[in-house]
């Protein structure tokens, strides 16, 4: 029987090297979400910082797990897979967060299924659950420049950091990000998209 909880995974790397970088938007949304549900993490089996939190916004209060992989990005999905088959979480109850280079900083997607746009963990996921039918928030990092080099400009790209604009609003467009998941979970995909997808 399915559970009742949601499964909301925020990724990035693990590691102090990697704190702050562009990579690791899905671990910071996680954090804020985490400090506003009183959600604690402990280890889930070497694979994921994981807690339970009960968000209370809408009629009902909605159960739900937060988790922070400590897979390294491109194995998210082992993570994410064994959460959800241990707690018997349905894919149409999971929300990822994520770094997206296709968007310019600042601006939010919610969307669910379709193309993994090149993000490894995206990549991963999709192929440890045997499916992409789950939802997604795609948190805009901005695109490095294309040129001869361009893997190299795109790793370096998405494991450095912001700028000091960028950072002076970082707090403000993580805070939108948890939103969007809350509004994902207590209202539904297609209310979210309509908040979020047009800014």
């Amino acid at each position: 029987m399915a559970s009742e909880f949601w499964l909301v995974v925020g990724l990035g790397n693990p590691g102090k090297t990697y704190e702050g970088t562009r990579h690791n938007m899905g671990f910071m949304t996680a954090d804020e979400l985490a400090g506003r549900w009183s959600v604690s993490l402990s280890n889930h089996k070497g694979l994921a910082d994981l807690g339970r939190g009960i968000m209370r916004l809408g009629a009902a209060p909605v159960k739900f797990l937060l988790a922070k992989p400590l897979t390294f990005m491109n194995d998210s999905g082992d993570a994410v897979s064994s959460i959800a088959t241990y707690y018997s979480i349905a894919p149409n109850h999971i929300v990822v967060v994520h770094d997206d280079m296709d968007l310019e900083f600042g601006r939010i997607k919610v969307k669910s299924g379709g193309s993994s746009g090149g993000h490894n963990g995206i990549k991963s996921i999709d192929r440890s659950l045997g499916t992409n039918d789950y939802a997604r928030v795609r948190m805009g990092v901005g695109h490095a420049r294309r040129g001869a080099a361009a893997h190299e400009n795109v790793v370096g790209w998405v494991l450095g950091g912001f700028d000091s604009s960028q950072r002076r609003m970082l707090p403000d467009f993580v805070a939108d990000g948890a939103d969007a998941v809350e509004t994902v979970m207590v209202e539904g995909l297609s209310q979210a998209q309509e908040k979020f997808n047009g800014r």
